[in-house]
């Protein structure tokens, strides 16, 4: 990793290359949602059935997935834990009693040696989806109102902040429009690896805000692109790492982990790559642009006499 911090690399000069790359896959994740008719959501905002059956030998969880599928069963999901299997499924299956009777008979024809007792199985309401979509949004206006404030508390400006928020915004929009593309299904493990993307990008953003102030302090007369460039370049090897490791510990949760957290670590591999991709080529630049633009403001407004001072 060495060579990485003696490189300079001009990520300023880029910036509208970025911009462009950027909406290129804002647009894709809307394309996504229009393509496939809007989010695929899950049992936590549609309602359905709850089954918890116990097995008296263990079972597999690919066995009674296919034979869950042979029954006709396509929208569900199973949790497993050795002899206890917890299936979610959505309300198009039919009323409680044609769901239950459907699930025993498939499990009975595949494991005719494996007795099954139904522990428990109930029904969720739509009013509960309704109000997990209300707390999804809530959870996400706070949090972006939270870090701006925080962000401008310790920065001393709202530019911080509101630079920072679309970064997460970014990060994501993108996360959830690859999540909508292979349909892969809403529910509420979505939005936890949602705001944990959130958190991992904000705080990957403020490592490098406070490095820019820093030198902004240090250096106010060197160019701002160039003051910029050298605060990012001086975070790369820091950056490159965080998110490496980040990164290999999410793929090796997608191809290890199993079913249950699948979607959550597909979302960690696409996030910690946006959220990196946002705060280096995104966020910097933003608060570049707009600093630029306060300082031929503020200029020119000093060419009229508007106001006084160097």
């Amino acid at each position: 990793m060495k060579f990485i911090n003696s490189i300079n690399i001009d990520f300023i000069g880029k910036r509208r290359l970025a911009f462009i790359f950027s909406l290129i896959f804002i647009a894709i994740s809307v394309g996504a949602y229009i393509f496939r008719g809007g989010p695929n959501y899950g049992i936590d905002f549609t309602g359905g059935m709850l089954m918890q059956i116990s097995f008296e030998k263990n079972v597999s969880l690919q066995d009674v997935r296919s034979a869950l599928e042979n029954s006709g069963l396509n929208s569900f999901e199973l949790q497993t834990s050795e002899k206890l299997i917890l299936i979610r499924a959505k309300r198009e299956v039919g009323s409680q009693e044609e769901f239950e009777n459907k699930v025993k008979t498939a499990l009975a024809e595949k494991f005719p040696d494996n007795a099954i007792s139904i522990d428990k199985v109930e029904y969720v309401g739509p009013s509960v989806g309704e109000y997990l979509s209300k707390q999804a949004l809530y959870a996400f206006f706070f949090a972006f109102i939270g870090i701006i404030i925080y962000v401008a508390f310790r920065f001393k400006s709202t530019l911080w902040g509101v630079a920072g928020v679309i970064g997460i915004i970014h990060d994501v929009i993108i996360s959830l429009g690859m999540v909508i593309l292979v349909n892969k299904e809403i529910d509420i493990t979505v939005i936890a690896a949602l705001l944990t993307i959130a958190g991992y990008s904000i705080n990957d953003t403020i490592v490098l805000f406070d490095r820019m102030r820093e030198n902004m302090r240090l250096s106010i007369k060197e160019d701002l692109a160039v003051m910029i460039n050298k605060s990012i370049n001086a975070v790369l090897l820091r950056t490159v790492v965080t998110t490496i490791t980040v990164f290999i510990v999410s793929a090796c949760l997608f191809f290890l982990g199993g079913e249950v957290i699948h979607t959550f670590s597909y979302i960690m591999v696409i996030g910690t790559t946006a959220g990196t991709y946002s705060t280096i080529f995104l966020c910097a630049p933003l608060v570049y642009e707009w600093e630029i633009g306060r300082r031929n403001r503020l200029k020119a407004a000093r060419q009229q006499g508007l106001v006084r001072g160097k």
